[in-house]
């Protein structure tokens, strides 16, 4: 069950009607880039998932050694009070 010639000329003719022939290629263009760029992006992400299938162990014992480290060094969320500069709290006089 496809499309025949009947109903894609139909289809064309309802875009060109609500688009305007003059918007038309700025449409082709802007749906050619995000398309570009998705392909781009998949590309990538698959590409990401087969580096961790070739990595050896040794690179994954190293990728889990800077993992703790990074971890270790980031500062705390809880702020440190230091109580060695505080003064004591004044006596009003009576």
């Amino acid at each position: 069950m496809g499309l025949g010639p009947t109903e894609i000329i139909l289809v064309i003719l309802v875009i060109v009607l609500l688009f305007g022939a003059k918007k038309l290629p700025e449409l082709a263009r802007g749906s050619g880039r995000a398309l570009r760029i998705f392909k781009a992006e998949t590309k990538g992400l698959l590409d990401d998932d087969d580096d961790e299938k070739t990595k050896t162990e040794e690179q994954k014992q190293i990728d889990a050694q800077r993992a703790e480290t990074i971890r270790y060094e980031q500062p705390s969320a809880t702020p440190t009070t230091d109580t060695s500069s505080t003064t004591p709290p004044r006596r009003d006089e009576v």
